[in-house]
């Protein structure tokens, strides 16, 4: 039997939306974790944490993680 015919496109749009609202959010903090700096194993930590937990760790990360980022300062360049 093929229970695919089932399925309507509304429910494949549906299915899809979710998946996106999951991957998203845990592609953003990677992106951000990758490309900030962080005191000791922390980036890997968070790494870890991350994708071993997908949309609950990177909730995670952006309550907890963003207050563990080193601050660099951003120096203006006068031309």
């Amino acid at each position: 039997m093929n229970y695919f015919g089932a399925i309507g496109p509304w429910q494949i749009i549906t299915i899809l939306f979710i998946l996106l609202i999951g991957i998203v959010p845990t592609i953003v903090a990677l992106i951000d974790i990758l490309k900030s700096e962080f005191k000791g194993n922390n980036k890997l930590i968070w790494v870890l944490v991350v994708l071993l937990f997908n949309f609950f760790g990177a909730v995670i990360y952006f309550l907890i993680g963003k207050e563990q980022k080193i601050q660099t300062k951003q120096v203006k360049k006068i031309d």
